[in-house]
């Protein structure tokens, strides 16, 4: 079996945190430093351990691309795979990569979910069904989506809440123009009609209509 002997491994200029390593006196291939980190001069490698470091180090590479994809923002399973999918590393990789990534606890699916629908609810209500396609579209499981349901309002208190929250916006407007307005953004946060009629006649009266009646 062919040998070839660790001439030289010297530090990236563009990359301080790769190595250049060198094979009989002529550069071969890059690795990341902790790849690299068993490497010393004068060491032999063969065929087969060298496509084993490559690997390894395609490995790595995927992993601190995705913990920096991470760093940005918290990321479902799916939605790292199809990040590193496009950043041309080999399904192999990147199903190692989320693996090693939810053993370590930081890709949690089922957690990412629960923290989407409490999101969801305080800051920007829709209906469950709205939710449950988002989730749906990020890869999230059937029965974590549903765990991650269980503790949601129903979808008329949902409604009340994404309402009550756009009110100032439409409190001048007459009832007709009112509820026209106020029905079509709740049918755009994906309320279904029979909830929105009902919750917007009810804001209506409750915190319009009132208040026209005092003025005159």
């Amino acid at each position: 079996m062919v040998e070839r002997e660790i001439t030289g491994i010297k530090a990236q200029k563009k990359n301080p945190e790769r190595v250049s390593v060198y094979l009989d006196g002529e550069y071969a291939f890059g690795l990341s430093r902790i790849t690299a980190a068993w490497l010393q001069i004068g060491q032999r490698l063969s065929e087969e351990k060298i496509n084993s470091l490559r690997e390894q180090d395609e490995s790595e590479v995927a992993y601190q691309r995705a913990l920096i994809l991470l760093n940005h923002q918290q990321r479902t399973s799916h939605e790292i795979s199809q990040k590193l999918i496009e950043k041309g590393f080999s399904s192999t990789r990147v199903e190692e990569v989320v693996d090693r990534l939810t053993q370590a606890g930081l890709v949690e699916d089922s957690h990412y979910a629960l923290l989407w629908v409490e999101n969801r609810n305080t800051y920007h209500p829709r209906s469950r069904r709205l939710i449950r396609m988002e989730l749906r579209q990020k890869g999230v499981a059937e029965d974590q989506i549903d765990q991650a349901l269980l503790g949601s309002a129903e979808d008329d208190e949902l409604a009340t809440q994404a309402a009550m929250q756009q009110i100032r916006k439409y409190s001048d407007l007459d009832w007709p123009e009112f509820r026209k307005k106020m029905s079509a953004f709740l049918l755009r946060r994906g309320f279904s009609y029979g909830t929105v009629a009902p919750v917007v006649r009810s804001i209506w009266e409750s915190e319009i209509a009132g208040q026209i009646s005092d003025e005159k």
